[in-house]
């Protein structure tokens, strides 16, 4: 392998920070460095960018070109990696994919991406078999291979392991509108080196304390479609830290791992800490956890106690952000959290501002939409969503918030309908429709209720059609019709028969009621 980058001995933009050496350099530079270790087994990155390489020219030799998406629906594994780092050194969209999505969830990102190859693991392929086949020119499974599909190793078998070019690609992650219906994030495509775009993460790992090109040992433990824990451990691979990946969030598992192999970073949300807090006494204690120097969470607010008995066990490492699939708009380190508890962070003047209700900027203790700073990007197919999330040179997820006088930020709410579940986002609009499809029911609205374990739970509110009774049988029917229909995360935990429907003279739905209704059950 003889794939030759530049590399910098500092950040450009930012000349004391050490430049982020990347994956791709490592591989040169340094290839038998443990890049991946899962089941026990260990990928240097030497044989991770060969990889990567080879698949990098298998995406030049089938005529994709800049611009052009790979769409993967993946389980934990070095293939998500694969994948990533060849899309982004040759020019292309990579669409990381929630497994737990049901068919047509799965068949609209991929149509609506445009993706000309898509990439499954076998276990995951009866989502997509002959539902894309006239979308996509490429079909790819890892393992076993339906008809008509390719192999990943028969993909990847590819003699030249040294790329003819390279230009920077991205991530295109998919996050949900305020309808419910995914929308892609696209950013633009400059004409720039992958390694151009290294230097601001370069930058974020060393606020928080793992200083670029220095070893580490980095835990994967969440789903890496996720854009978090899946971006989150790419730069710290290029970092070149070791990547551990575990299949999924086990709390024995995860506190295992990180005391036998020493972890020093890892990426949870506060669902996971509750439930690594749950374990026996006797096997909290027995595990070593000082190793871990750096542990990031976000996807839910963190309940003041379960931070501090976390902060109390693993010391002061817990560093907590606010961002979406956007951009990422405050970061908090344990200290501060300490001092002003509750906030996600001071951010840096000009980098985040608060726009008031009269559409003007808030003042300290004023309520206010939050709009941060973001490279540019459009809202796939939806330029009017895309202009109506800008306020100038700010962007917003649509979350409130306040500052204090000491410009330290607090999160008020969670756009006033959105359902965060154990991390992840769920938009009462989608679950409504799966349900209105029932014969059973004639008017429903979805709720958030607070939750211990999983910060809230999804709660269905349903006036009956003629001729239903609210039983078991009912609840267990629409149980089974929105399993077909909608992912596991966002199926409601709880219904609530009512014979009267709390809406407006307007039509609208009052969700105050609603969580009246659900917060006195």
């Amino acid at each position: 392998m003889s794939t030759v980058v530049n590399s910098e001995r500092a950040d450009p933009q930012h000349p004391s920070v050490p430049s982020t050496p990347g994956a791709w350099l490592l591989g040169q530079r340094d290839p038998t460095r443990p890049a991946i270790v899962i089941d026990g087994k260990t990928k240097t990155f030497g044989e991770l960018i060969s990889k990567v390489n080879q698949l990098s020219n298998k995406f030049m030799e089938l005529g994709l070109s800049r611009g052009d998406v790979v769409a993967g629906l993946l389980l934990n594994g070095s293939e998500y990696y694969e994948i990533a780092l060849a899309c982004t050194q040759s020019g292309l969209y990579f669409v990381p994919i929630n497994t737990h999505l049901a068919a047509p969830e799965v068949e609209y990102i991929v149509r609506n991406s445009n993706a000309s190859v898509l990439i499954a693991h076998a276990e995951l392929a009866d989502k997509v078999i002959g539902r894309v086949d006239d979308a996509v020119q490429h079909l790819v499974t890892i393992g076993s291979s339906p008809a008509g599909w390719s192999s990943y190793e028969s993909f990847t078998d590819v003699s030249d392991d040294t790329p003819a070019t390279r230009s920077l690609g991205s991530l295109m992650m998919y996050t949900s509108g305020t309808t419910g219906r995914p929308k892609g994030v696209r950013r633009p495509l400059p004409d720039a080196t992958p390694e151009s775009s290294l230097g601001p993460g370069g930058q974020l790992l060393a606020t928080i304390g793992i200083p670029p090109g220095q070893p580490g040992r980095h835990l994967v433990c969440s789903p890496v479609y996720h854009a978090a824990p899946g971006a989150t451990s790419l730069l710290i691979l290029h970092s070149g830290h070791t990547i551990y990946i575990l299949p999924s969030f086990n709390a024995e598992d995860v506190l295992r791992s990180i005391s036998d192999n020493a972890i020093t970073s890892s990426h949870m949300v506060p669902t996971h800490f509750q439930r690594l807090l749950d374990l026996p006494a006797g096997v909290r204690v027995g595990a070593d956890v000082s190793s871990m120097q750096v542990l990031l969470h976000a996807g839910a607010p963190c309940p003041p106690a379960t931070k501090r008995a976390m902060i109390d066990w693993f010391g002061p490492v817990l560093w907590e952000y606010l961002g979406s699939t956007e951009g990422r708009a405050a970061t908090c380190s344990s200290q501060e959290w300490l001092e002003h508890p509750g906030t996600v962070g001071r951010p840096d003047p000009g980098a985040l501002v608060l726009r008031g209700l009269d559409g003007e900027q808030a003042a300290p203790g004023e309520e206010g939409t939050i709009y941060f700073k973001a490279s540019p990007f459009e809202y796939l197919g939806d330029p009017e969503k895309t202009a109506a999330a800008r306020w100038g040179d700010f962007t917003t997820s649509g979350d409130v918030g306040r500052f204090d006088d000491d410009g330290y930020l607090y999160v008020l709410d969670r756009r006033a309908d959105l359902i965060l579940t154990g991390g992840v986002n769920v938009y009462p609009a989608e679950v409504e429709g799966a349900l209105l499809q029932h014969p059973g029911v004639n008017d429903v609205g979805v709720v958030g209720v607070a939750d211990p374990e999983w910060g809230q739970k999804v709660v269905a509110v349903v006036q009956l059609a003629s001729g239903f009774n609210g039983d078991d049988d009912l609840r267990t029917a629409l149980e089974q019709h929105v399993r077909e229909q909608i992912a596991g995360f966002k199926r409601p935990r709880e219904y609530i028969f009512v014979e009267d429907f709390p809406r407006s003279a307007a039509g609208k739905v009052s969700r105050a009621k609603l969580r009246e209704l659900a917060d006195g059950q």
